[in-house]
Formats: C-alpha cells, sequence, structure tokens
C-alpha cells in the first residue's frame, strides 16, 4: 500500500464530505477510493470513518488521524516546494577547490562577477597543488590545470587550453647569454617544479615538427610555482611556466620567453566534480560560468 497517496486519499474524502466528491475531484472511481481508506484502516488497526447512508463521520481515532494527516501532508508540499526552489536558483556553500596559483592569479578577475551573480551562495575556497580527494573532502568542483588526471568516476570537463613558456629574467640572459638552439639549455640553470615526475626533463618541438628531449641542470626546486616565480623574476636561472602564471610578468618586461621558436607541451583548464545525475544548481552555475568565461582567450 501507498501509504502517502491513501493519506492524501483520507484527507481529501474528510475534506469534500463523501467518497463521490472525492473520486469526482481525483478523475477516479469511488470504489478505488474507498478501497484505498479501507487498506489504510487495516494497515493503522482502527476504524477511521463510520457511514451513512447520509454523510461520513469521523471516529475519534478517525479525528486525530486526520490532524497528522494534514500537518504530515502540509510538510511535505512545503519540502518538495523548498527542494524545487533549490534546485531552479544557486544556494548555500559551495566548496571551490584550485591550485595556488590559480587561486591567487586567476580567481580575482572573475570570482567576484560571479559571487555578484548568485547572492545565496557562500564560497568556501580551498587552496592546494596537491590533487585531493573530492569525495572525502566534501569538495563540489575543483579547477585544475594539468596534463594528466588520474583515472576516477569524476567528472572532468575541459575548458581552456593552458600554454606553457620557458621564460628567464632579462638580467639573467644578459649575464648568461640568451639560448638560441634547445641544445644549449644543458649549460643553464633550470628552475624546477618538484611536484612534476621529471622536474629536469624539458620536451621541446619545433616549428617543423623536429622533437628535443632535454635535462637541465637544477639550481633551484620548489613545491611552489608562486616561488619558483618569484625566483625566475629575481634572475637564478631559466623556468617553465603556465602563461597565466606569467603572463603579467611577461607585459612588464620582469620575464622574457625564451626559444620562443620551440614548444612545450600544452596543458588544460579543467572543472573536475563528483558524478552526480542531479547536478546541484550551485555546481552547474559555477561550471557553466567558468566555461562561458575562459572559452575567450585569457591568457
Amino acid at each position: 500500500m501507498d501509504q502517502l497517496s491513501a493519506m492524501q486519499t483520507f484527507r481529501r474524502v474528510v475534506d469534500l464530505g463523501s467518497f463521490s466528491a472525492a473520486a469526482s475531484q481525483a478523475g477516479v472511481s469511488h470504489t478505488i477510493l474507498s478501497r484505498q481508506v479501507k487498506q489504510l484502516e487495516r494497515h493503522l488497526g482502527t476504524q477511521l470513518l463510520t457511514r451513512t447512508t447520509r454523510r461520513l463521520h469521523l471516529t475519534e481515532a478517525g479525528a486525530l488521524f486526520y490532524r497528522h494527516c494534514v500537518q504530515i501532508l502540509e510538510q511535505m508540499q512545503a519540502m518538495t516546494l523548498e527542494l524545487s526552489e533549490h534546485q531552479q536558483q544557486p544556494s548555500g556553500t559551495l566548496r571551490l577547490g584550485v591550485a595556488t596559483a590559480f587561486g591567487e592569479l586567476e580567481l580575482g578577475h572573475w570570482l567576484p562577477d560571479f559571487v555578484e551573480r548568485h547572492p545565496l551562495l557562500q564560497i568556501e575556497l580551498h587552496c592546494s597543488d596537491r590533487f585531493v580527494d573530492l569525495l572525502e573532502e566534501e569538495i563540489d568542483v575543483c579547477l585544475r590545470v594539468t596534463d594528466h588526471l588520474p583515472d576516477s568516476s569524476l567528472v572532468a570537463r575541459r575548458l581552456a587550453s593552458s600554454e606553457v613558456l620557458l621564460v628567464a629574467a632579462p638580467g639573467y640572459l644578459e649575464r648568461h647569454g640568451a639560448p638560441s638552439d634547445p641544445d644549449e639549455l644543458a649549460s643553464h640553470a633550470l628552475l624546477g617544479y618538484s611536484q612534476l615526475l621529471h622536474p629536469q626533463r624539458l620536451q621541446l618541438a619545433g616549428a617543423c615538427g623536429e622533437q628535443r628531449d632535454i635535462l637541465m641542470p637544477r639550481r633551484l626546486s620548489a613545491n611552489s610555482p608562486m616561488a619558483l616565480r618569484a625566483a625566475a623574476i629575481g634572475g637564478l636561472g631559466i623556468a617553465s611556466f603556465d602563461r597565466f602564471i606569467v603572463h603579467d610578468a611577461l607585459q612588464d618586461g620582469r620575464l622574457v620567453s625564451v626559444l620562443e621558436d620551440w614548444r612545450l607541451p600544452a596543458r588544460s583548464l579543467y572543472a573536475v566534480y563528483p558524478q552526480s545525475r542531479y547536478l546541484a544548481p550551485k555546481v552547474r552555475a559555477l561550471v557553466g560560468y567558468v566555461q562561458a568565461y575562459y572559452a575567450q582567450t585569457r591568457w
């Protein structure tokens, strides 16, 4: 027996005063409604209605059950309405995970506008350069720039390509000379990101398709792209960065490109989030916003 449906039938019969009126409103037969109420009475083990030729009467138990029915059904209606509104408008806390450099350099460009568009959202930002377990740490969405995503049940939506550049400070190149060929990199100092599988290895591709695999002597390694950026600007050596990390420093001349005719493998910006049949509006709003924002070339 569908108890909720039986409760709705019982309330309708009581409110309208007869099975015939309730059946007419529901568009079903008198017999179906009568059977539902009888099944409900058997389930509860008590008589709810007494029937005479003229009208229905609530028993004492029926009156008590009716009061609870009204409360429960109205609560169900309120909950359904609230859930419907919640599904339509992003609200609540959005837990957003980003890498530290992305958080420091990129979020200021678009996050204020996103927050202004969704005043019912509160943002909880988690900055980390490690791959976090989204389910364990209850992260709603993670934005990652990477060339490799581990196999998982998570959804990974690609948002943009991220060019990787070799750069150095003008002062460093003045002291040590600017390399004109990848083989000359072996005589230069590398500033390496220690989180990479092979921090000293550079894979370069030329304009005509030629490939070079270079191992550079490492002067400095760090687990922070922002620390390496500061070291590169300070003139400690040559480093490779996603363009968004050094975009402003290239524009104002604190860094310059090295071996511009050669390219490092590009990486991609992804939005990663747990798979769900019903995607929460807050997640849908964030992913849709960043996808539209990065559909235009930003770096």
